[in-house]
């Protein structure tokens, strides 16, 4: 009887699996058959409006202006309008707002003679009206998990205010913090980059690009912008092929992988070749290798900027230029719009390209869709509710404290007692609500920025906190509030110094030919250095910056970069305790501006450095290593790594290998480590790194608490380019390292053998 019920339960069982994978093959069939369906239709309309459009209206499709604001700014909305209603206008830079972009859709949809919408592009690059830590700060949180949520917060608030699509991310690897615009990226190296592009990507479009709350994302600046000569923003890059895809293209293959919907060209050249003119990299690399089907828009002002790089002699010839290319939309120069039609009525411009183009702008805006409902955007309610959500500054609040790095501990100076009775904020950077923000922060206002100083306010009794600027602002070179912030720091119990930049000293344009702090801020740090108080410093910054004197001398160096609104919370939290900070750095601290470019992932050379070998590479005024490597960052507790155990110890070039290393929280706090997984392939066809970062994960530990931490790694991990420009696994010995930053580990070693 026993045995009949068993075969019956298994009879059932089956019968039940088979529906289930009926019914998920009907699913899948009819999702395929949803998408083809979309498909065909959108080629459909795009054929069809193809076949109406003027010249004209094909270039105005081509087409985006800049929204000007001011008091000109109604003269010029009459001119737009215009030239809306008569098909020049294809998308629209800088406004946002339902009842701004409402009005020009509806003039477009109901006035112009093909009724195309618009499009409206924003630069949303960390967080809409809730802002969240800059890019670089974010990187430092190593959770790609916050990256995706950050984006797609953003992309609910942007499109709640009318937009659909962004200039973001930047996927731009930089190995050279005097450049502006290392702030907006990852940092310096291309796996953790290309973890945050794909996140970045996937939060703001999200799962269905004609919802409502997406926005079309942007992967930006294609590509090696971030390898400037100089850290000059704009500047040529002269890189090898190998270094294009081994550092700078990976990020651009991850967001296009994650789905991307479009591409912005860079300011620079690359051998000789501007990338607004790089037909190899666009149309071949991007289009063809990478069958990228999105569309490819240009920086501001790039097209005509072929004029100056010296490889076009006209307006017309750089219009060329760039379309041949595979630019499709001229941001802000008007040159397409009144250079092409002459050059393709001559013979210059073939219309196949000029349709090629229009057709993927035509694609984009369906595909938001934007010609099923070209409202639904506009909606006054969504603008009302959603900006500033309480959820929304939850959110912000919970990724900045995880963004901040510690640098130094000594004492245990930090965490600060709840219970001081006298503690000294000094730096006007701490009541600077501006800088809170940070550069490119889109629709954020200073006042619904929180201040470090507030934060700390929020935290304890008011009266036992005194305030003083100590200088005017970070550039300044005035000593005269050095008195008042040393009066209060030596009555203090402790001092927290808030020093850096303020936000406009990076990003773009904001390159920097030193890295020490600006203005008289290391001499206001010796000051109150000298009052003999435990002095915690707060970092607010958008770059690496030499710090030397400060590690030298002060107990206690918290990393902050610019959080965002909710930065005085986020620190706050740190500062007394009721957060642990569990960030690592992103990108290499250099001891020294002459050390620039400093990265960790460097080549070995036929003379590594030794201190007791002249002929080595080395400096002799300073030592070589970096102040704080890549991915350093300590805790209010201790972690400890033991038993890295590869499995299986030899693998074929196909195969797979299993990591597993032991981490326990050897102290008496709970908090994150990110255990960090690298490798070496110790000889090769080429010359490889010393090391490159191939997987890593944050984890939570409680005091004491130990955790086997597992990764697989494969092909892809251990392949790379050979003299012949061929992606292969060569067999060999590989070292596997695994710690907490690039350079404390523990490693092992495995062969991949040949077949």
């Amino acid at each position: 009887m026993m045995r009949i019920l068993d075969t019956c339960k298994s009879v059932a069982l089956i019968f039940i699996l088979l529906m289930f994978l009926r019914i998920s093959a009907q699913a899948q069939s009819q999702q395929s058959s949803n998408e083809i369906f979309a498909a065909m239709r959108m080629e459909s309309i795009v054929d069809s409006l193809l076949a109406k459009m003027t010249l004209q209206e094909k270039l105005g499709q081509l087409n985006q202006f800049r929204w000007v604001y001011g008091e000109n700014e109604e003269k010029i909305r009459e001119q737009y309008r215009a030239f809306v209603k008569e098909g020049k206008i294809g998308s629209f830079l800088g406004i946002f707002g339902v009842e701004k972009t409402r009005e020009l859709q509806r003039i477009a949809v109901e006035e112009s003679r093909l009724a195309i919408p618009l499009l409206f592009a924003f630069d949303v690059i960390h967080g809409f009206r809730t802002i969240f830590p800059v890019p670089l700060g974010e990187a430092a949180s190593w959770e790609p998990a916050d990256a995706e949520k950050s984006a797609r917060i953003a992309a609910i608030e942007a499109a709640a205010s009318g937009l659909h699509w962004t200039y973001a991310p930047m996927l731009d690897i930089a190995r050279d913090p005097r450049w502006g615009r290392v702030v907006e990226g990852a940092g310096e190296d291309p796996y953790l980059g290309s973890q945050m592009a794909a996140a970045r990507v996937r939060g703001f479009q999200g799962a269905d690009l004609t919802a409502e709350n997406t926005l079309l994302a942007c992967a930006k600046h294609f590509v090696a912008y971030g390898a400037a000569e100089g850290g000059r923003d704009y500047n040529t890059a002269d890189i090898s092929e190998r270094t294009l895809r081994e550092i700078f293209l990976p990020p651009f293959k991850a967001a296009s992988d994650a789905g991307v919907a479009t591409v912005m060209a860079a300011f620079n050249e690359i051998a000789g070749i501007p990338m607004h003119a790089h037909g190899q990299l666009i149309n071949g690399v991007l289009r063809d290798e990478w069958n990228f089907p999105g569309l490819v828009v240009s920086d501001f002002t790039g097209i005509l900027e072929l004029q100056n790089h010296g490889v076009a002699g006209t307006r017309a010839d750089a219009g060329i230029l760039a379309l041949k290319a595979g630019v499709d939309i001229d941001m802000v120069s008007s040159s397409y719009l009144e250079d092409l039609p002459e050059a393709v009525r001559q013979g210059k411009m073939p219309m196949s390209v000029v349709d090629a183009a229009v057709a993927r702008v035509l694609r984009l805006k369906f595909q938001a869709g934007l010609f099923d409902d070209p409202f639904r955007y506009q909606n006054d309610e969504r603008e009302q509710n959603l900006l500033l959500h309480k959820n929304h500054l939850q959110a912000a609040r919970e990724i900045a404290r995880k963004s901040i790095v510690l640098l130094k501990n000594e004492n245990q100076t930090l965490p600060l007692a709840k219970s001081i009775k006298n503690l000294a904020v000094i730096g006007a950077l701490a009541n600077d609500n501006r800088a809170a923000l940070g550069s490119w922060h889109g629709a954020g206002r200073d006042e619904d920025a929180v201040t470090v100083l507030r934060g700390i306010r929020e935290v304890i009794p008011e009266e036992n906190i005194s305030f003083a600027n100590g200088y005017e602002n970070p550039e300044s070179l005035d000593k005269s509030g050095f008195a008042e912030a040393v009066a209060l720091a030596a009555k203090s119990e402790a001092v927290v110094l808030v020093l850096g930049e303020h936000g406009g000293m990076s990003g773009e344009a904001s390159n920097r030919s030193s890295l020490e702090l600006p203005g008289v801020q290391n001499q206001l740090a010796a000051a109150i250095h000298k009052t003999g108080k435990p002095v915690v410093v707060v970092l607010m910054n958008g770059r690496p910056l030499s710090i030397n004197w400060l590690d030298q001398n002060m107990p206690a160096i918290l990393e902050t970069w610019f959080l965002g609104t909710e930065m005085g919370h986020a620190v706050a939290d740190v500062l007394f305790g009721d957060y642990n900070p569990g960030g690592k750095l992103p990108i290499t601290f250099p001891r020294s501006v002459g050390q620039i470019p400093l990265y960790y992932n460097h080549k070995n050379t036929g003379r590594p450095p030794l201190k007791e070998v002249l002929w080595t590479s080395k400096y002799i005024d300073i030592d070589w290593t970096p102040l704080y490597p890549f991915g350093f960052g300590l805790s209010y507790t201790t972690f400890a790594y033991s038993n890295i155990v590869l499995n299986p110890k030899n693998i074929s070039p196909s195969g797979t290998l299993d990591v597993r290393v032991t981490v326990t929280n050897t102290g008496k706090v709970d908090g994150d480590e990110v255990v960090q997984l690298y490798i070496r392939d110790e000889v090769g066809s080429v010359t490889r790194p010393v090391k490159q970062l191939r997987n890593f994960k944050r984890l939570f530990f409680k005091a004491g608490e130990t955790k086997t931490v597992s990764f697989e790694l494969d092909a892809s991990d251990f392949s790379f380019y050979n003299a012949a420009m061929k992606k292969v696994v060569e067999p060999g010995y590989f070292t596997v390292f695994v710690g907490g930053n690039s350079q404390d580990v523990i490693e092992a070693r495995f062969e991949i053998r040949a077949h």
